[in-house]
């Protein structure tokens, strides 16, 4: 896995494009996978915005996995209800913009609710051509759903999906998000995975808009020490093996 928790600021200078010749058939976009250890969440933003034009501009621009983890922040989806960002799911005075909240917010282009991201939490930035992959964003949430299902299996914890909601459950409890934007049929955004450390963040807001949620991790269902590092190098190999699932075979990129 490239990179690390002491690397030099990521650009898409350490990123490349497949080498195939011009005259051959193109193929689906090889999958990079880079581990950026702890990173503040509007650098990765700009990162994932760079990636994005830069494949949107180039389709032989490889896919990218960014795996990192975050300083505390809280985000909320493009959505007119922010309700979620209140742990009544009432809306006050001066909570609208968020300065109530013991962390930064930002608005961002995803789907869903407010919810918080900080240490201790694997982060999971895919940035896909769906062009290659049915131009299916359904499939593309049920693939992401899944890659995290094989991974808590590989540490002992029975996980599954709930019908309508988005994420994975360990029984009623949520033990990872997932909010995506897509531009172009190019994904941003993707998961976010409790792997361990403070939760109490999660107690500011309503997470994912649901009331009442209990939120877990992989630390607290297991009792067991984790680094968010650990997990993201088995995230990987899952990933590298699963990308053909994703992949349409007479699908091309316009």
């Amino acid at each position: 896995m490239n990179g690390g928790a002491n690397s030099r600021e990521p650009t898409t200078q350490m990123l490349s494009r497949n080498t195939k010749p011009a005259s051959q058939e193109l193929r689906p976009p090889d999958l990079q996978i880079h581990w950026l250890g702890r990173m503040e969440f509007g650098r990765a933003l700009a990162l994932q915005e760079e990636i994005v034009t830069k494949k949107r501009n180039d389709p032989l621009f490889a896919d990218q996995l960014l795996l990192l983890e975050h300083e505390p922040v809280y985000t909320i989806g493009r959505t007119p209800d922010r309700s979620s960002l209140s742990a009544t799911g009432r809306i006050r005075r001066g909570e609208l913009g968020g300065d109530h909240l013991p962390h930064p917010l930002f608005s961002i282009n995803r789907g869903g609710q407010a919810t918080y991201h900080g240490p201790g939490q694997l982060m999971g930035y895919p940035i896909i051509d769906l062009r290659w992959c049915g131009q299916d964003l359904h499939k593309y949430l049920r693939w992401l759903e899944q890659l995290v299902i094989e991974l808590l299996a590989r540490y002992d914890i029975s996980a599954q999906r709930r019908e309508s909601l988005t994420g994975v459950w360990v029984e009623n409890r949520k033990i990872a998000s997932i909010g995506v934007g897509v531009r172009h049929w190019i994904t941003m955004h993707g998961f976010a995975l409790n792997v361990c450390g403070d939760l109490s963040p999660f107690d500011h807001i309503v997470p994912c808009g649901i009331n009442n949620v209990a939120i877990t991790s992989m630390e607290t269902e297991t009792k067991k020490s984790f680094t968010v590092a650990e997990v993201a190098t088995a995230f990987e190999k899952i990933a590298s093996s699963r990308i053909s699932d994703l992949r349409v075979a007479e699908a091309r990129a316009s």
